[in-house]
């Protein structure tokens, strides 16, 4: 009998974090599909959406590298998507050098381009493109790797995706209607939505019973096929009805039961019943600690592409490194996208950037790994200005006196976000009794430490050698007071 019913009473009885997620707070995965292509910014996974209307860029974009939207339709990048440096193992390789736990593809994109091979739609990467059943052969390089594996699912997206209003262009063509979906009266509102904007639905609309039924079956081969640890869910779960949505869940839920496995299933906003999956902010956090975990999801750019773009603006390995432990300080995670080039191969600057957070997490991985927040999660003079999604915009300028706190095994590990020139006052520390701290070491650091409890907090003198780039991590042993 199932455990799991159609109903969100059973499902918030699933166990929201796996214990796999709780110890292993990061992971990796990744955007590649037709869109990595045309590689244009801005918004460019949402090519597709944009590309057939005139006054758009990519439109702009479209029509002088590629010619007209009605004789090179978005269908026609497929065969461009060659795929043919796509080495899995490689990519495992990279993930878990970076200090991943857990990684994996989006599987589906809002285009309705499968990148496993499926008899549900002839639009697969088993038949077109690569010609290889790509989340098959990631699922089994990443678990030879140690890492839990993940499937990212946009699908549902995909029946408003797009823009069928749009005459003179192959977006109607029968053949390809499992990629483009069926016409629809949608249309947005305010105009051609710009650069760092999305689009805004002015109809109700809603998918019908055929768009659904196709969505569940895609949801439920990728749970079969994959056996997946986290399954991933992007906007547009919201236009799904209620029932789908739950009986997926239960479907997934009940599987794992029979697996022996302990899984997780993220959404965002109102798309689920609170407590019935793990929440999910897309480039955004929270500015304070949290009664319940949560999930980032980031990309190693700037944020305007979600894939490969031509003209990509990378972070700095210190910003993602900050992030990572801010995220755990407050009670959340760390999901991190990386878009390769259509020949498969990882862009450079992706690799370097994760080659260089694997670095630091070698050193101070202790202090996030299998740790739990701790009575506050940090403190210091930079603060962040707005709060949950899409919150990632603001520069933070981090000094060596913002502090980001986790703990494990009786250890209390204070992360210092910026290099201390001189001593540091771990002002959290102030009500500890007279005696409590009994060692203060950094990590990576062999020197000895002076250290002493004062009034104001916890005073320590930093080593003179830095035992990394960024981010310098206090540990902090205490015995009972008395």
């Amino acid at each position: 009998m199932a455990h799991y019913r159609t109903d969100w009473k059973s499902l918030r009885a699933h166990p929201v974090v796996p214990e796999w997620l709780r110890e292993g707070k990061f992971g990796i995965y990744t955007h590649w599909g037709p869109y990595s292509v045309p590689a244009c910014r801005p918004n460019g996974s949402w090519y597709g959406f944009y590309m057939y209307q005139k006054g758009s860029p990519q439109y702009e974009h479209h029509v002088k590298t590629y010619g007209d939207p009605a004789r090179f339709g978005y269908k026609d990048f497929i065969p461009m998507l060659t795929g043919e440096r796509f080495d899995p193992e490689e990519w495992a390789e990279i993930f878990a050098g970076a200090g991943a736990k857990f990684a994996g593809p989006v599987g589906e994109h809002h285009d309705g381009f499968c990148m496993w091979e499926t008899g549900l739609t002839p639009f697969h990467a088993g038949a077109m493109g690569p010609k290889r059943d790509v989340a098959g052969e990631l699922e089994k390089a990443i678990r030879a790797k140690g890492m839990k594996y993940m499937v990212a699912l946009h699908h549902a997206e995909n029946w408003r995706f797009f823009p069928h209003w749009v005459r003179e262009s192959d977006l109607d063509d029968p053949a390809a209607q499992a990629l483009y979906g069926r016409p629809h009266n949608l249309e947005w509102e305010k105009g051609i939505p710009t650069e760092g904007t999305w689009p805004i639905w002015n109809s109700q609309e809603k998918p019908d019973k055929a768009f659904c039924d196709w969505w569940l079956a895609t949801c439920k081969e990728a749970i079969d096929r994959f056996r997946p640890d986290l399954l991933w869910f992007d906007f547009g779960l919201e236009i799904v009805p209620e029932c789908y949505r739950q009986e997926m869940a239960a479907y997934y839920y009940n599987r794992a039961e029979e697996w022996g496995s302990q899984v997780a299933l993220t959404y965002k906003n109102r798309d689920m019943a609170p407590g019935s999956g793990l929440i999910d902010l897309e480039l955004g956090r929270f500015d304070s600690m949290t009664h319940h975990e949560w999930l980032t999801d980031t990309t190693v750019d700037d944020g305007e592409g979600w894939c490969w773009l031509f003209d990509a603006r990378y972070k700095e390995p210190a910003v993602l490194i900050q992030y990572l432990i801010d995220n755990v300080s407050k009670n959340g995670y760390l999901l991190l996208n990386v878009g390769p080039k259509p020949d498969g191969t990882l862009p450079e600057e992706a690799k370097a950037i994760l080659k260089e957070m694997g670095e630091w997490l070698r050193v101070n991985g202790e202090a996030v790994y299998g740790t739990s927040p701790w009575l506050v999660y940090g403190e210091g003079p930079t603060k962040m200005e707005s709060s949950g999604m899409f919150s990632e915009s603001e520069r933070l300028d981090y000094t060596a006196q913002d502090v980001r706190y986790t703990a494990k095994d009786g250890a209390l590990y204070a992360t210092l976000l910026a290099w201390p020139k001189e001593p540091v006052v771990l002002e959290s520390l102030a009500g500890l009794y007279p005696g409590e701290v009994e060692k203060v070491s950094m990590l990576g650091s062999g020197e000895l430490l002076d250290w002493k409890q004062t009034e104001k907090g916890l005073w320590v003198a930093p080593p003179k050698e830095k035992p990394c780039r960024h981010a310098f991590v206090l540990k902090i042993i205490r015995k009972q007071p008395f």
